[in-house]
């Protein structure tokens, strides 16, 4: 592996950092695609994607751990039935780590603004999404197979996003209902957080001052976030998603376009 050196934030970013974490955990546990934010805000502190993205699956731990313990306390996780995809998301996650670690930090620079635009457009249009049940159309088996290993390798290997695809993965493929999806979203983000942050730690690629600093707002944010869910829903926050996102995605684009870190 290829020593980098990376250069200590200076102490102003700490605080940007912690608001930043507390608006996508907030944002997360309500909507989905806190990534969103936050891989763009690391990619701006300079540090190399494969960095960023290490760091972020730490600081998005806080998040989705915190979000999934309140929903599990409403009694909104049913372990039994979400058991095997958990663990098959944590499969496919660390299989999705892995990869990052094998390819080019350039190439990554250059695609992830497009990644990033492109779900944010996506999130755009599906406002109607999982506002009541709908038909099932996939069993529980067929479903943990395909989303665990399929969604939990995207969420190793990028991450944004993530939470938006398993809502719309339990709302098309199991007719559950927002609520219902956000809460077991939260417990698959959960595994494949915690499965692509083991990998990257292995690597000695996380940034832990910034990780956690992160991570504190992260968990205070997730928790008012899922305590919102809970009592009154989430379609609201959709809107302010997908600004952040464009503003910051359009700034990671210009960076790239001058040639700048």
């Amino acid at each position: 592996m290829i020593s980098v050196d990376i250069p200590a934030l200076e102490i102003w970013w700490y605080p940007l950092l912690l608001l930043t974490g507390w608006c996508a955990g907030f944002v997360d546990s309500a909507a989905g695609g806190g990534g969103l934010i936050t891989v763009p805000v690391l990619l701006q502190t300079g540090m190399p994607p494969q960095w960023a993205l290490a760091t972020n699956k730490l600081q998005a731990s806080f998040g989705s751990g915190s979000a999934c313990w309140h929903f599990a306390k409403a009694g909104l996780i049913d372990w039994k039935r979400v058991r095997l995809a958990a663990g098959l998301t944590l499969l496919g996650a660390a299989l999705g780590a892995g990869l990052v670690n094998r390819l080019d930090s350039a190439w990554l620079n250059r695609v992830i603004p497009w990644i990033l635009a492109g779900l944010a457009l996506f999130t755009l249009f599906q406002p109607n999404l999982g506002k009541s049940e709908s038909k099932v159309r996939c069993g529980e088996f067929l479903f943990s197979v395909t989303c665990g290993l399929g969604i939990g390798f995207y969420d190793g290997f990028f991450g944004p996003g993530t939470g938006t695809f398993w809502a719309m993965a339990h709302v098309l493929l199991l007719g559950l209902d927002l609520r219902l999806a956000t809460a077991r979203t939260k417990a698959m983000n959960f595994c494949s957080n915690l499965a692509s942050l083991a990998v990257f730690l292995q690597a000695g690629q996380v940034l832990f001052a910034a990780g956690l600093c992160m991570g504190a707002g992260q968990w205070l944010g997730a928790k008012a976030g899922s305590k919102l869910v809970i009592v009154h829903g989430a379609r609201w926050i959709r809107p302010l998603l997908i600004t952040v996102t464009l503003a910051l995605t359009a700034r990671l684009f210009w960076l790239n376009f001058r040639g700048s870190p």
